[in-house]
């Protein structure tokens, strides 16, 4: 306890100290963890550890390139338009609301005055905040140095990765040798079944969310559909954020059009069932054992604590911790403190 407590001390420190140098680090090792598996294939078919290596980095330089390519111009389109549109919007509900609701937005109501600040920040300062929170949290030179280091880190630590792996067994002390490989192993399990089945769940929803949305003709679908899947990381956050903020915009959009209302309400109700029945028992599974509060709690408590990259950890640590926990207990059932037995007894 006094090896591995000093030891999660000074982790933490050292990732309060340079947790954001750290992210090209975090997020190039988490894309070779990833993708080990595919290199592991491509070499017993053939190829060397360094061809595969090549070949799999590349490949996912060339589609990232793509896709964002594609979709980053469409997704700032919808996000301008969302700012321009929002004041009008609350106007419009200002005036609704007034009409069918004298008495609550009186002249001089604290309601009234907060809508009429609210539309004036919207109208005089909602695109210059947006753009000064873009500009604040991707300074240029940090996000060329996380585009450059991240591939760079992936790519050396794909090409060794199992070199890596057998240097950290050969330090582990050799009387538990054994039960660390074990715990390692349902990590493993854990983290292979949670974040690769999660992350092809999210693109899935965010793909369905997004042309259902624009089929439909619902303002903004794209944006919000892509935000819905992609915090569908987090399990019933995605449709349940998503499906509000659809059926909110709907609302404004097809007020007296009730069918398409539906319509809108109907594509969240529609995914969450699949993703419940059929996408995630299939590509997650249900031995997993991360539950969505343990998920959010962990998020929420790294991120407030070291920012972006505790975000990025959270969810290793988190199913590193309910493995560990789970062992813990499982001691805990068979020692004295519990059974009441002294050592040894075979009773």
């Amino acid at each position: 306890m006094l090896f591995w407590g000093v030891g999660l001390a000074l982790f933490a420190a050292f990732m309060w100290a340079l947790g954001a140098t750290l992210v090209p680090y975090i997020a190039g090792a988490a894309i070779a963890y990833l993708l080990d598996p595919l290199a592991d294939r491509l070499e017993r078919q053939g190829m060397s550890r360094v061809l595969a290596t090549t070949v799999i980095v590349v490949s996912a330089l060339v589609i990232f390139g793509l896709v964002a390519a594609l979709l980053i111009p469409v997704l700032v389109d919808q996000v301008e338009q969302l700012v321009a549109a929002a004041p009008k919007w609350l106007a419009a509900a200002q005036e609704y609301l007034t009409a069918r609701f004298p008495d609550l937005l009186s002249e001089g109501s604290s309601l009234r005055r907060s809508l009429a600040t609210m539309q004036e920040t919207l109208q005089s300062g909602g695109l210059a905040a947006i753009n000064a929170v873009l500009a604040s949290s991707m300074k240029l030179i940090d996000y060329v140095l996380f585009l450059t280091f991240t591939p760079v880190v992936a790519f050396y630590l794909l090409l060794d990765w199992d070199k890596l792996v057998a240097r950290v067994d050969g330090w582990l002390p050799r009387q538990h040798a054994e039960t660390i490989r074990r715990l390692a192993r349902q990590i493993d399990q854990v983290l292979a079944g949670f974040v690769r089945g999660q992350l092809i769940v999210c693109v899935v929803l965010g793909t369905f969310y997004a042309v259902a949305l624009m089929l439909i003709g619902l303002p903004f679908g794209f944006l919000v559909g892509a935000f819905a899947g992609l915090i569908s990381f987090i399990p019933f956050v995605g449709a349940f954020v998503g499906g509000a903020l659809s059926i909110g915009i709907a609302l404004f959009a097809f007020w007296g059009e009730p069918l398409w209302i539906l319509a809108t309400a109907a594509v969240f109700a529609v995914g969450q069932f699949f993703e419940g029945n059929v996408l995630s028992p299939n590509l997650v599974g249900k031995s997993v054992g991360l539950h969505p509060v343990w998920l959010i709690f962990a998020l929420s408590v790294f991120g407030s604590l070291f920012g972006f990259a505790g975000m990025l950890i959270a969810v290793p640590l988190a199913a590193s911790l309910g493995v560990l926990g789970r062992f813990a207990l499982e001691r805990y059932l068979q020692s004295p403190y519990y059974t009441g037995r002294p050592p040894g007894d075979a009773a």
